[in-house]
């Protein structure tokens, strides 16, 4: 069975930037769509970004666009999403979760989700 643990939030102050990492355990990425999800305090869980593990496509978030990158480190089954130029707004708990082929932008359609981990974008 597929697992995934997030780790790399924390505290940045705007502009600044960090790298979050979703590891997989139990199966191998090639068969999924791997997505980060974000949840602000008082707002829906949305989508951020996700890639196609198997070919590698990518898309993004209008609003992360030029700022976030995902990608995947093959050898390590390790999906990351580099955040620079971070904004107050980014401040949420981000996930990373994993969803047949088809999968999208919407929670319903992911099978495996990560804990969670804390981004704060603040002064």
């Amino acid at each position: 069975q597929l697992q995934l643990v997030e780790s790399g939030g924390g505290l940045v102050q705007p502009g600044g930037s960090l790298r979050l990492s979703c590891q997989a355990s139990g199966d191998t990425l090639d068969d999924y769509v791997i997505a980060w999800f974000r949840q602000a305090p008082g707002k829906e869980r949305e989508g951020i970004s996700l890639l196609i593990a198997r070919e590698g496509g990518t898309y993004y978030r209008d609003s992360v666009k030029g700022r976030f990158t995902i990608y995947r480190e093959v050898p390590k089954e390790t999906v990351y999403l580099q955040m620079n130029s971070l904004k107050p707004e980014d401040t949420a708990v981000y996930y990373c979760a994993a969803g047949p082929w088809g999968a999208a932008w919407q929670t319903d359609q992911y099978t495996y989700w990560g804990q969670g981990t804390h981004v704060t974008v603040s002064t």
